[in-house]
């Protein structure tokens, strides 16, 4: 009786054994198509509000007849002092000047009533707390535009990512390097938020971790001229014993994806990207972002380097956003 057992059950632990060992290659190879790429990263800018303008007041002339004194005002005949606004006017005295003055100083008082019993802030004014507009294009192409990864890699190293004319340089490369590959474009999207200046830093932050979180690293990085690379020999991973890059045969099924974050002051308005020639209106107009409205900027590619494939099941998992055009 025993011995029937154990013949029963010996073979089937060798199938539960081998369906195991079945099932651990296929995960591990699922896991290994799913694993995230190491990708780029060049950024910069800062949230600042604009100065405040200055006000100087205006120069005034003492009327005929009359002396200046400390305090406000002039003597005699009622004049400009606060002090003497509300009598003057109560009393009989003054013209269409100083009604004019109560008229200004009661619109003011109105509308500020009326902001605060609707919930509002008395931070409106736009010069302190201006309209941002929080922008994100990302762009699929074939893993064949080697060049585009290249172009990308050498801003990277040269960029001037301190200053607002620098990052401005960046967007216009960045976007340019784009157009001049249509013939490798398959995936995109855009979108925009609108936000005041106090809000936009958080909304930017938001976009930004979530798109960096995709990168099994970051190979390369200039983000405020601060430059950073991986050691090449981290890189080679993919590497046979002849020396060649496993990642250069590209296959149908390989990609690369752009995306660009940015932060203009004022609406910026991108078109809804069903097709090619709606992408290309999209980065020409995000490309023609001047260096006084953009207030931060992040350049992000994956992968970035030439021996990492992103495969379409990447692409599926990782950016499920990105339209087909």
């Amino acid at each position: 009786m025993h011995k029937k057992l154990t013949s029963y059950i010996k073979p089937l632990l060798k199938s539960l054994v081998a369906i195991a060992l079945a099932l651990g290659l296929t995960l591990g190879h699922a896991n290994d198509a799913l694993a995230a790429a190491g990708g780029g990263r060049i950024g910069g800018g800062s949230f600042r509000a604009p100065a405040p303008r200055s006000y100087s007041a205006p120069r005034t002339y003492a009327p005929p007849g009359g002396g200046y004194y400390p305090g406000g005002g002039y003597y005699p005949g009622g004049g400009f002092g606060f002090p003497f606004l509300v009598p003057t006017f109560f009393f009989g005295g003054g013209g269409l000047f100083t009604l004019l003055i109560f008229f200004a100083i009661a619109t003011f008082l109105f509308q500020s009533f009326r902001r605060i019993a609707g919930g509002d802030s008395l931070d409106y004014d736009t010069s302190v707390n201006p309209q941002v507009s929080v922008e994100r294009l990302q762009v699929g192409l074939l893993a064949g535009a080697r060049e585009l990864q290249e172009d990308l890699n050498k801003l990277a190293l040269k960029a001037d990512t301190s200053s607002s004319e620098g990052l401005t340089e960046v967007l216009q490369e960045t976007t340019l390097a784009l157009l001049r590959h249509p013939e490798y474009w398959t995936h995109a999207s855009a979108s925009v938020h609108q936000a005041r200046l106090t809000t936009a830093e958080a909304d930017f932050n938001r976009l930004l971790l979530a798109e960096r979180s995709k990168f099994s690293r970051e190979t390369l990085s200039n983000v405020n001229n601060q430059l950073r690379q991986a050691p090449i020999d981290a890189l080679l991973v993919g590497q046979d014993e002849e020396g060649d890059l496993a990642a250069n045969a590209e296959g149908p099924g390989e990609y690369i994806v752009v995306t660009i974050l940015a932060a203009a002051q004022g609406e910026l308005k991108l078109p809804t990207i069903n097709s090619a020639e709606d992408l290309r209106q999209a980065l020409s107009k995000l490309g023609s972002v001047s260096s006084d409205r953009l207030l931060a900027l992040e350049v992000l590619w994956t992968p970035q380097s030439e021996n990492e494939v992103l495969t379409k099941e990447d692409l599926l998992v990782e950016y499920p956003g990105l339209r087909m055009i």
